[in-house]
């Protein structure tokens, strides 16, 4: 193995970990709501710097890859989708913090209702993110297309979360507020989604050469 090669393994290792802690602060922020827990949402707002480190450092190595190593062809498109693949992962860390900023309000008012449907679109997203990831390593670009696909299935439950809470604020004007803010919550989730989609069109794009981001839905087939 030469020192480049060992280099992008490197660069690999270090998007993977940014991953693990984007995804953690998901999970963490949404249980944050879900458990009433305030005390772990102000740990995820308290956590994002961790994770803008890690994008720094990463665009930083990826920068200094390029001036000194000069790659060339596919050493350079996994350097430059490393860059991009970082810009989103950093954007789903600012959406979890938003989650816990948002569950903070929430927990200081009574619950509104069970939620279900939030966690299943979380469960959703953060399979998207780590699989994603993981496309990446393997080089897999059918996984990357699943992940793509179940892109609709969050949008559906995000359409579904707010036709439900619509119907709370028409039903009983106190509870415009509460409900608010949940649909802020199921629309970040919803972003995180899309953020993933992003990863995994990137992937594809390092693996084939073939950049699909603004293709419909059947040419990406």
């Amino acid at each position: 193995m030469t020192v480049f090669e060992k280099e992008l393994g490197e660069l690999k290792e270090k998007i993977l970990r940014m991953g693990a802690v984007v995804e953690a602060a998901i999970r963490d922020a949404v249980a944050s709501l879900v458990e009433r827990d305030s005390d772990l949402a102000r740990k995820v707002i308290e956590n994002d710097h961790k994770i803008n480190a890690l994008d720094v450092e990463i665009d930083e190595e990826c920068i200094r890859l390029i001036a000194i190593r000069q790659p060339r062809a596919r050493d350079l498109r996994f350097i430059t989708t490393a860059m991009k693949i970082t810009t989103d992962l950093e954007r789903m860390g600012d959406l979890a913090e938003d989650i816990a900023e948002r569950a903070i309000e929430l927990n200081e008012e009574p619950i509104l209702k069970p939620y279900i449907d939030i966690p299943r679109m979380t469960e959703i997203a953060r399979g998207m993110v780590r699989d994603a990831l993981d496309a990446l390593v393997k080089g897999d670009t059918e996984l990357a297309m699943d992940v793509i696909k179940r892109d609709d299935e969050v949008d559906m439950l995000n359409v579904q979360v707010f036709n439900e809470l619509l119907f709370f604020m028409i039903q009983d004007p106190s509870t415009v507020s509460r409900a608010t803010r949940i649909t802020y919550v199921s629309k970040y989730i919803e972003r995180i989604a899309d953020h993933a989609t992003n990863v995994a069109e990137m992937v594809i794009y390092n693996i084939e050469g073939k950049m699909i981001r603004h293709l419909t839905p059947s040419q990406k087939q």
